[in-house]
């Protein structure tokens, strides 16, 4: 659970070894820069267990070093308890949305907040498209 005066931001998508990771990189870096690191706790899991373990896609993690942002990552699941100790849990399409609903109904008082994350995105851009089956350029279009 986040510390007192802290916040949380969990990044969901299918597997986790793309876009909630680079989206996890993108916003530590973001909160860093703002000075805030201290007032985030910040996380990405999958709702599958696909890729379990292993590491972040190889065009995300060139994407991100070509933009100068660390990542050191390797998959996981949620699980029941970060419904109840993350703030918000941001997905990145209906897929996940779904996955997270059957998910979320065996939770009791659930206190995140569920949103896409593309609602925040200043083009409303509301769906992040799965970078996975896509070619090289395709990550440069999530971390934008």
């Amino acid at each position: 659970m986040a510390e007192e005066g802290t916040r949380s931001m969990l990044f969901v998508c299918l597997s986790n070894i793309c876009r909630s990771p680079i989206a996890k990189a993108v916003f530590r870096k973001f909160v860093a820069e703002q000075n805030i690191l201290d007032k985030w706790r910040i996380d990405s899991e999958a709702t599958s267990t696909y890729e379990i373990g292993n590491s972040h896609d190889y065009r995300g993690q060139t994407c991100m070093k070509k933009h100068g942002i660390a990542m050191n990552h390797f998959a996981r699941q949620i699980t029941k308890k970060d419904f109840l100790t993350f703030d918000y849990i941001l997905r990145m399409d209906e897929s996940n949305l779904r996955d997270l609903n059957r998910k979320v109904i065996q939770v009791k008082n659930c206190k995140a907040k569920i949103e896409l994350l593309g609602s925040y995105e200043p083009q409303k851009q509301l769906i992040i498209e799965d970078s996975y089956y896509g070619n090289d350029s395709d990550f440069e279009t999530v971390y934008e």
